[in-house]
C-alpha cells in the first residue's frame, strides 16, 4: 500500500489530492487546495509550504507528485509558478516526481489534450466519488493518478 500526494501549484491557489494505492485499486484520502489570495504576496510561499507540511504529517504520504511549469507568453506568471511548485516540493521530506500537463491528462482521460471538465469527470470516476470536486483538488488527485499508473507500470516492466 501507498500513499500519494498530488499536486496542481498555483502562486494564488495549490491544489492538492491524496490516495492510496494498492494493486490496481486507488482509495480517495483527502483533496482540496491552499488558497492564498488574501495573503500578502512576500509571504505566500511560506504560508503554502506550512500548509503542506501540515497536509503531510497527516497523511504522511510515502510520495509525491507535482505538475511541470508549463512555460507561458508571460514569463512572470512562469516564475511565480515556479516558486509555488518549489515551495510545495521542499515541504515534503519524500521522492517527488514531476509530469506534465499533457502526461497528466494522457494518464488519466486517455488524450493528452483534455479539458478540464473531461479530467475532473474522470477523476471522479476512477476514485468512485459522488460529489463533483473542485477544480484545484481535481487537478492534483489526477497528478496522483498519473503518478500511481506510472508506478504500477514500472513495477510491471521490473517483472
Amino acid at each position: 500500500m501507498t500513499v500519494i500526494i498530488g499536486i496542481d501549484p498555483g502562486s494564488r491557489r495549490t491544489g492538492y489530492g491524496i490516495i492510496r494505492f494498492e494493486g490496481y485499486r486507488y482509495t480517495y484520502l483527502a483533496s482540496g487546495h491552499v488558497d492564498l489570495t488574501r495573503i500578502v504576496k512576500t509571504d505566500r510561499l511560506r504560508q503554502l509550504f506550512l500548509k503542506l507540511q501540515d497536509i503531510v504529517q497527516v497523511y504522511r504520504p510515502d510520495e509525491a507528485a507535482i505538475e511541470q511549469v508549463f512555460m507561458h507568453e508571460n514569463a512572470q506568471s512562469a516564475l511565480k509558478l515556479g516558486q509555488a511548485r518549489g515551495a510545495a516540493m521542499v515541504a515534503f521530506s519524500i521522492p517527488v516526481a514531476e509530469y506534465s500537463a499533457r502526461e497528466i491528462k494522457k494518464s488519466v482521460v486517455g488524450h493528452g489534450a483534455a479539458g478540464k471538465s473531461q479530467v475532473q469527470y474522470m477523476v471522479q470516476r476512477l476514485l468512485n466519488l459522488k460529489a463533483a470536486l473542485q477544480a484545484d483538488a481535481a487537478d492534483a488527485l489526477a497528478v496522483a493518478l498519473c503518478h500511481a499508473q506510472s508506478r504500477h507500470l514500472k513495477q510491471l516492466l521490473k517483472g
